[in-house]
């Protein structure tokens, strides 16, 4: 019991964090919220921050160090809640860069990259 109400508030404060946090950015828990498994509806590209956009992917040891920056979080708050990843894109050079760790899901890929098309969607 004492379990479930301790995974309960981490789920609130990832959530929480999630609304704090710049779009590019997802909160790390023991897993990935449920709503990123949903099927979502694509800005049209004529609506979209970039269309034609150079990726770059970036594998790193210290994610949560590169992203919380990116996103402008305190130390504190990367450290209780961890980005797993984080997409940076630059508009006028056409230019996003996603950043990962080491182990990495399809799911948090795909989340990421769809920033680079739609910038900070989470709103």
């Amino acid at each position: 019991m004492i379990r479930s109400a301790i995974r309960g508030l981490a789920l609130l404060a990832s959530a929480g964090a999630l609304l704090v946090l710049t779009g590019c950015a997802s909160v790390q828990g023991p897993t990935l919220p449920v709503s990123e498994l949903e099927s979502f509806i694509p800005v049209p590209s004529h609506a979209r921050l970039m269309n034609d956009v150079k990726v770059r992917w970036e594998v790193r040891e210290n994610v949560a160090e590169v992203c919380g920056r990116a996103a402008k979080i305190s130390a504190a708050q990367a450290w209780m809640t961890p980005p797993l990843a984080c997409a940076m894109w630059n508009v006028a050079s056409k230019e996003c860069v996603i950043i990962t760790g080491k182990k990495v899901s399809h799911v948090e890929l795909g989340h990421e990259l769809r920033h680079c098309f739609e910038g900070n969607f989470h709103r």
